[in-house]
């Protein structure tokens, strides 16, 4: 497979709305014997980081845009069903992200992946309040809160839902993980507003949070331009 022509071709079909032409690029992978993940990882992340990067940057309609982001959803989606299961790890995800529709099509590749490597995942999208993830967060107990944003607006919801939660002390050995668009485009970010871990792209995320399932971040980490305050390992 021709990593960049394949691309290419698909990011000029999803823009014109093109079904037929995005299932027939998809289906030529799967002939050439192109893995789920590696279409994922390959074909339509790098596609839906050219999406967001053009839209961003004002060269692109909104219409392209949500032609676009909805027909990578559904490929997607369609992916993810043939993603290699691998036995659980007894680690469970609660994921949100941001409020819009390109949020919840980067936040929907990375649990599907983390999913089907073995993590119990409970995704609820976007939109959703604060003080509601953090009472699930109590409720639930999970090993990792996933949070995914590409806005900057995002960030001081993210920012005060983790100071929060290492105030209260919420969950015992909660480990915060960001990743999405904000985070890749100022480095120190996700470490400056104290994520546990933090990663580019959905592999990345996927080799991180199974390589480093005890990382917490240290309370100099915590604190960069801000007021000291107590960790969620000093509080533990």
């Amino acid at each position: 497979m021709n990593t960049e022509r394949t691309v290419e071709r698909l990011f000029e079909a999803i823009t014109s709305g093109d079904r037929d032409a995005a299932r027939d690029i998809v289906l030529e992978t799967k002939a050439d014997g192109v893995s789920a993940e590696c279409l994922l990882t390959e074909v339509v992340w790098p596609t839906y980081e050219l999406v967001e990067r053009l839209f961003r940057n004002d060269q692109m309609t909104t219409l392209s845009h949500h032609l676009a982001t909805r027909l990578l959803r559904v490929i997607s989606d369609q992916s993810a069903t043939r993603l290699e299961r691998h036995e659980p790890i007894n680690r469970r995800v609660f994921a949100v992200c941001g409020p819009t529709d390109a949020d919840e099509l980067a936040a929907q590749i990375a649990v599907d992946m983390l999913e089907a490597r073995g993590f119990e995942i409970t995704y609820a999208g976007g939109g959703i309040a604060s003080d509601e993830i953090l009472a699930h967060v109590q409720r639930d107990q999970p090993d990792v809160l996933l949070l995914f944003a590409s806005a900057p607006q995002d960030l001081p919801g993210i920012r005060g839902m983790i100071d929060t939660i290492d105030e209260i002390g919420a969950v015992r050995n909660l480990q915060v993980v960001v990743g999405g668009g904000v985070f890749n485009r100022a480095d120190g970010l996700a470490e400056e507003i104290g994520a546990d871990l933090w990663a580019s792209t959905p592999d990345e995320l996927v080799d991180e949070m199974i390589a480093f399932p005890e990382r917490r971040a240290t309370p100099d980490q915590h604190t960069v331009g801000r007021k000291r305050r107590v960790t969620r390992a000093e509080a533990a």
